[in-house]
């Protein structure tokens, strides 16, 4: 009996010795990024997670919403914003860790029409009527008053010349990806995104480009949040590597950062 007892005691050790290494390992990381982001930190995560064992719990929205969501206390570890602008917001509230900010990726400006439009391509420059190619529909880009694409929107058709006569046929979006879908649903003949966006998008294709010069640099800053768990540091370093690199410029994005390893 004493014999069968102590059995029992030594297996109910193992199997509770062999939790443990799981438990250990189950450790996850939460992502608050711009919604242009998504195909690329989504594979990003994924390889990410097979290599550290960090599971990836990533939130994509508009760069002002999840800014204010973080300002608001919402448990995220990394920001990555589509525009300095919202990361200055964050920095400015004191819920980012300034040191652990970094430039990484920049991107374009595309006007981007439904995949069965008849409309050539336009050369975009001073002058050019976005109005009149419009016609009776409606241009879809991000919120011009916060979402990124949409401020990066206005800003080159103020500096072309174009917003005023524009601007009442604009469908403002809550994020670039949502603006995206619009246009891809043929419920708005134009759109304004970015040409990331429009590469992951087999329902629309790209009928003009921005020059670079009509706004502001697009640039992508990350920072581990004033909040985030030590692992937080681990993965900003996996995504100035070689390996998020390559998947970056996979989906259309320009690396700004020297890869570390």
């Amino acid at each position: 009996m004493h014999r069968l007892a102590g059995y029992f005691v030594a297996l109910s050790i193992l199997l509770g010795s062999s939790h443990t290494p799981a438990l250990a390992q189950d450790k996850s990381l939460t992502v608050f990024a711009a919604a242009s982001m998504k195909n690329a930190l989504d594979d990003i995560g994924a390889a990410y997670a097979a290599k550290s064992g960090v599971r990836i719990v990533a939130s994509y929205a508009a760069s002002s919403a999840l800014a204010k969501q973080i300002e608001q206390g919402a448990p995220a570890d990394i920001f990555a914003s589509a525009d300095t602008d919202w990361m200055d917001y964050a920095a400015g509230k004191k819920t980012i860790s300034e040191p652990s900010r970094v430039n990484l990726l920049g991107n374009s400006l595309v006007l981007i029409a439904p995949k069965d439009s008849k409309l050539d391509k336009v050369a975009i420059g001073p002058g050019f009527d976005l109005s009149k190619l419009a016609g009776d529909g409606r241009i879809a880009t991000g919120d011009v008053k916060a979402v990124p694409s949409g401020k990066y929107a206005k800003a080159a058709l103020e500096k072309l010349g174009a917003w005023q006569a524009a601007e009442p046929k604009f469908a403002m979006a809550e994020s670039v990806r949502a603006a995206l879908a619009l246009v891809a649903r043929g419920e708005a003949p134009l759109g304004i995104v970015y040409a990331t966006d429009a590469k992951v998008e087999p329902g629309v294709r790209i009928v003009g480009s921005f020059p670079a010069d009509s706004h502001p640099a697009i640039i992508y800053p990350v920072a581990a949040t004033a909040t985030a768990k030590p692992e937080a540091a681990a993965y900003l370093t996996f995504l100035r590597s070689s390996a998020a690199k390559t998947i970056f410029e996979k989906y259309g994005f320009v690396f700004l950062f020297s890869p570390t390893t």
